[in-house]
């Protein structure tokens, strides 16, 4: 009796957690649910199946002028960390 406890226990542990049930989906949702990808709409669909575009509803974005800026646009994958490097020289010598 005691192990088919500690059995169930260990089971329901193992068990997927009750949360991720909660979001809801397309598939666990009604037959016209529409999630969707959180994305504003831009205009409008008309009655014969166009769709119009408004200028008011297009992102603006706001580019700085980056003509004397010193840092390039690509940064490596195997970058080191500068700052740690040298404070710890730093910190190595103040020590002595």
């Amino acid at each position: 009796m005691p192990l088919g406890l500690i059995l169930g226990l260990g089971r329901a542990m193992r068990r997927k957690r009750t949360s991720s049930l909660s979001i809801l989906s397309s598939k666990r949702a009604p037959r016209d649910y529409y999630k969707g990808k959180n994305c504003k709409s831009t205009g409008f669909h008309t009655r014969k199946g166009g769709y119009v575009l408004q200028d008011e509803k297009l992102p603006r974005y706001i580019v700085p002028d980056l003509t004397d800026f010193k840092l390039k646009p690509y940064v490596s994958q195997c970058a080191r960390d500068a700052t740690a490097t040298s404070t710890s020289t730093e910190s190595a010598d103040a020590k002595k």
